[in-house]
């Protein structure tokens, strides 16, 4: 490997390293950057929006503002379970590609920890083949001997995502 290559490896390491909310769904665990997150809270009611993918449940009034709510689990194509009194919604800041910020709700199995994790313990996400994008996912870090896939929470609720809520909304 070339010693720029590796610079870069490491610029990219150091960029990752920082504070995250870990999170389940099923049985695995994923992390977002804790300064995307703005608040957790319990399970509240949900107004759907018509013509809407399933994975968007609808909006939260939330103290007054307006929110769009996404179901993690169904996004990332996992069966949809019964709310548990640990099931919440992460309220969290996504910039939109025009630039525009954006808050919106992510439901969740359960919320974990907040962890420091160091550049060290995150490697690159391995390659799945050329038909499987994993561009969402900033890389994997290994926190106390558990892989947890840390994700970019900006490209998990994509462009195509922010616009048809905004459009509906």
């Amino acid at each position: 490997m070339s010693v720029v290559s590796d610079t870069n490896k490491t610029e990219k390491q150091l960029a990752r390293a920082g504070k995250y909310l870990t999170f389940v769904l099923g049985r695995e665990s994923y992390g977002v950057e804790v300064l995307k997150i703005r608040e957790i809270i319990r399970m509240q009611n949900i107004t759907p929006v018509p013509q809407m993918p399933d994975y968007v449940r609808g909006v939260l009034n939330l103290r007054g503002k307006v929110i769009p709510v996404v179901d993690l689990r169904l996004k990332f194509k996992l069966s949809s379970v019964e709310t548990t009194e640990r099931t919440c919604i992460i309220v969290v800041q996504v910039v939109a590609p025009n630039g525009v910020q954006i808050q919106m709700g992510l439901i969740v199995d359960a919320v974990e920890e907040v962890v420091n994790i160091v550049s060290t313990d995150i490697e690159d996400t391995p390659e799945f083949g050329t038909k499987l994008s994993t561009d969402y996912i900033l890389g994997m870090a290994k926190i106390k001997g558990i892989v947890k896939s840390l994700l970019d929470i900006d490209r998990v609720v994509a462009a195509d995502t922010i616009e048809m809520i905004r459009s509906a909304v």
